[in-house]
């Protein structure tokens, strides 16, 4: 039996070295925005929220676009198929059956 093999430790994921290294970086952020002035860690928490917001928004529209930009296609193309089942089109005007006139009974 090898004893040296039993004794060393298991090695480290990708997962772990990430997610140490995320959180030191967040610890050094907070530490120097603790040491700069108060108009400077204005500046400071607003360049961290626009860098928020714009991986925010990168992050949920790449996730979410193929999906949606699918459903929109699908949408659009049920409402040409109902417009073209329904109502009569004068020249580029739409008038749906529902908005006709109907006779009016005179009591």
């Amino acid at each position: 039996m090898e004893p040296c093999r039993l004794l060393r430790p298991p090695p480290t994921t990708v997962f772990e070295k990430l997610l140490a290294g995320l959180t030191l970086a967040a610890c050094l952020v907070l530490l120097l925005r603790l040491a700069v002035g108060a108009r400077r860690r204005a500046r400071l928490d607003a360049a961290v929220a626009r860098v928020w917001r714009a991986l925010h928004r990168t992050g949920s529209t790449t996730l979410r676009w193929p999906g949606e930009r699918r459903r929109a296609a699908v949408e659009a193309r049920d409402a040409i198929e109902r417009a073209r089942r329904r109502g009569a089109w004068e020249g580029n005007v739409y008038r749906p059956d529902s908005f006709r006139k109907r006779e009016r009974k005179d009591h």
